[in-house]
């Protein structure tokens, strides 16, 4: 009941808030003046595909990804539905406020770019939910949701504001902020949530139903990658090395997974997850001239780092820190997103007019006033900040939720919808059930 409250009042909040603060673009609101270009506007609607690409990957890719728990998949869904809703509304007003900050009577102004950066935003608090997935209650989400998104702002500001480094698929600003933030978190609910639960596990139907969350996100992940890539050459550059980052790490995962494995079969989660990979790690290199081999190389070492991490980083994570993470997003998000960083400076570094030409200011924004060395080390500055305010922050935040106030769930609702959600009736479930059986056996003995 309190969470319901909470987010009905909090969405009355963000109604006042964006009647006083959120206006259209005044080209989407008719400002043309006689003469004026209407190419901005043109602009919007020719990005609005890639929009919805991004789109899709939130609500459709992220939710469906998180369903291989075998009795949490309404949560997964539900969940991954209401913090993407609530994320994207919040961040418009925190990230408008940080925008004009220092100056009053100010108005945010929305177009397809904002929404794209706030489906972002949202991108990194559904990183979050993927470490403590099925160990939270929705009380608790609402307000990792709430404070995530206003250290995200801060964290996205610092990076491209700031700092100005480049990394156009937000490898740091995103992911690495998103899987830290949400590891400290998990790292603070250690001695409240029990990590050894029999319901922490899949099923056959379950781990399909993940598969359809993989695939979503691969497939658009080149999108994702570009969505605020405004020159087309270096957009068009970015969508090539995105696909070929993630179609090496793809055959690395199937590769390696079948490695690693005693008796040499495919892991499932190795192929959920790990393959995905390659799009985090080229993230912030990913309008970069890295050469077509370049992307297949980092691709590569994605989805050896992944798999990896799955089998030895995860069990040390959980054993020797009590830090949990439920879908490994340390070996998804986080540690791929560390190599795009290392990917990043070492780019930066090597990047220079004579390959560049015309694009280098379109990739390194600071490059008119910096050296290749000095972006370089603003580069690894980026990395060092991004950990530094998403491990503290999420420290902070990890320790707010445990209170009793925030309803944390009991060792018997872990991982489980039954106590949150109305569920399908058990006696018509039996009852089928007992259908199907019978069926079967009669099917048996007309074969006899």
């Amino acid at each position: 009941m309190k969470v319901s409250v909470l987010s009905f009042i909090f969405q009355v909040l963000l109604i006042i808030l964006f009647g006083v603060l959120v206006k259209y673009d005044p080209k989407q609101a008719g400002g043309f003046k006689e003469g004026e270009s209407h190419d901005a506007s043109e602009e919007g609607i020719l990005r609005y595909p890639v929009f919805q690409d991004v789109h899709v990957m939130i609500f459709v890719g992220f939710g469906f990804l998180m369903t291989f728990l075998k009795k949490y998949g309404f949560s997964a869904v539900g969940y991954n539905f209401f913090l993407s809703a609530l994320a994207i509304q919040w961040y418009i007003i925190i990230a408008g406020c940080i925008e004009h900050r220092g100056t009053t009577g100010f108005s945010i102004n929305l177009d397809i770019s904002k929404l794209i950066t706030a489906d972002f935003s949202a991108a990194a608090v559904l990183i979050t939910f993927g470490v403590v997935l099925g160990k939270v209650s929705r009380l608790q989400l609402f307000i990792i949701c709430i404070l995530e998104i206003l250290m995200f702002a801060v964290n996205e500001f610092v990076l491209l504001e700031e700092l100005k480094i480049a990394d156009a698929g937000g490898s740091l600003v995103i992911h690495c902020f998103g899987c830290y933030f949400g590891l400290a978190v998990s790292f603070m609910l250690r001695n409240i949530n029990n990590n050894d639960n029999p319901k922490e596990a899949s099923v056959y139907h379950s781990d399909i139903f993940a598969m359809i969350g993989t695939l979503f996100l691969w497939m658009y992940w080149p999108s994702f990658n570009s969505a605020l890539v405004l020159n087309p050459n270096d957009q068009q550059r970015t969508v090539i090395n995105t696909y070929l980052s993630l179609v090496a790490c793809c055959v690395t995962t199937f590769a390696l997974s079948a490695f690693v494995n005693g008796e040499r079969k495919l892991n499932m989660v190795h192929v959920q997850n790990a393959t995905l990979a390659g799009g985090v790690a080229i993230g912030t290199v990913a309008n970069m001239i890295v050469q077509p081999w370049g992307a297949l190389l980092i691709g590569t070492l994605a989805g050896i780092i992944s798999v990896l991490g799955y089998n030895y980083v995860t069990p040390f994570l959980n054993d020797s820190l009590k830090i949990h993470d439920t879908c490994g997003v340390n070996n998804l998000h986080g540690m791929p997103a560390l190599l795009a960083g290392v990917a990043g400076i070492i780019c930066s570094r090597l990047a220079s007019l004579d390959t560049y030409h015309d694009s280098l200011t379109n990739v390194f924004e600071a490059r008119e006033h910096r050296t290749r060395a000095k972006q370089s080390v603003y580069q690894l500055v980026a990395v060092v900040v991004t950990l530094a305010i998403s491990i503290a922050s999420g420290l902070i935040t990890g320790f707010i939720v445990r209170q009793k106030i925030f309803d944390p769930p009991r060792p018997d609702q872990l991982y489980d919808d039954e106590s949150y959600w109305e569920m399908p009736d058990a006696t018509d479930e039996s009852l089928k059930e007992g259908v199907n059986e019978e069926l079967m056996k009669t099917m048996a003995e007309d074969k006899v």
